[in-house]
């Protein structure tokens, strides 16, 4: 995959969405419903191997969703 060097927040945040999603018991189909995305646009978030990197006020919609901070999306810890 071809990443940039400034993509490490956006792969870093891609990271989180999974990593919160399990924490809450979701399904990549029930994040799609909650956040009104699809299916394969969360599939290809949650996947490295597709670059994607979501706006802000995307971003936003998944820390709602999650019932997170959108800052917590930004978390570097594993």
């Amino acid at each position: 995959m071809n990443y940039k060097e400034g993509d490490y927040y956006y792969i870093l945040v891609r990271k989180n969405i999974k990593k919160y999603r399990l924490k809450a018991n979701l399904t990549q189909q029930e994040l799609a419903e909650k956040t009104c995305f699809t299916y394969q646009y969360i599939r290809d978030i949650e996947s490295l191997a597709v670059i994607r990197r979501p706006r802000l006020d995307t971003l936003g919609i998944f820390a709602e969703a999650l019932n997170i901070s959108i800052k917590d999306l930004f978390d570097e810890e594993e």
